[in-house]
């Protein structure tokens, strides 16, 4: 028997947003952990993003092409939209998705040996924070509706503050000062992407929630490659 869970359900689910993005972590931080038997850093660090964009389906990476292809459209807002809906992927889209990959491959295969664990635990718990700022502080972009309205019904700026709670608890327990940044950095991303969306749109779409995740994710990855040259080492 499949659960098919109801608009109710899938509203009220924000609140748990935070503990999925931990779940995924530990286990990609666990299959990272078992590739490294095998591989070194880079092909471990290729399928471990593998990992995280298939936790979401790649859902979230097809929202960041899709608000790539309206935003950088140069169009209005009513156009935006339209694009944005469009099933098919632009050259923007294209770029988006392939920089934000090369980004977190490359920061995460450079990132200290001693920090790997903390970054691939926090980058999902990042996404999924921002899923909860990015749905507290901006109202429905399209006036038809749409697949995002499902979570305004029940919609709490509780569950954002409790997110953002998680996320730097969680933060300075894996990994410290670095972890806590990695939060902040994550959090104030996610505010201007959302005053961004504000300004182009409106408000959000089920397209920026995707985006809003798949940026918030790059946070701890590029903190952790960040981290060694901070302190000296090697860059």
């Amino acid at each position: 028997m499949r659960f098919r869970a109801s608009e109710g359900e899938l509203g009220r689910s924000v609140r748990y947003f935070p503990l999925v993005g931990i779940l995924i972590g530990l286990a990609v931080a666990g299959l990272d952990y078992g590739m490294h038997f095998i591989f070194a850093p880079l092909p471990a660090s290729v399928t471990a993003v593998i990992a995280l964009i298939g936790a979401s389906g790649g859902l979230h990476m097809d929202g960041l092409a899709d608000t790539a292809d309206g935003f950088f459209s140069s169009r209005p807002r009513e156009r935006i939209l339209e694009i944005m809906k469009d099933s098919r992927i632009g050259a923007m889209g294209v770029i988006a998705i392939v920089l934000v990959i090369l980004l977190k491959l490359t920061a995460l295969s450079s990132a200290p040996a001693g920090l790997r664990f903390a970054v691939l635990v926090l980058m999902p718990l990042a996404g999924r924070t921002a899923l909860a700022i990015h749905l507290a502080v901006l109202p429905y972009a399209r006036p038809e509706g749409g697949l995002g309205t499902v979570f305004l019904q029940n919609r709490s700026r509780i569950d954002a503050v409790f997110a953002v709670a998680i996320l730097g608890v969680s933060g300075w327990i894996v990994a410290g000062m670095a972890g806590l940044i990695a939060g902040g950095v994550s959090v104030a991303g996610t505010l201007i992407f959302s005053i961004w969306c504000r300004r182009k749109i409106g408000g959000f779409t089920g397209d920026t929630l995707g985006a809003a995740c798949e940026i918030a994710e790059l946070a701890p990855a590029l903190v952790g490659a960040a981290w060694l040259c901070t302190k000296g080492g090697a860059c």
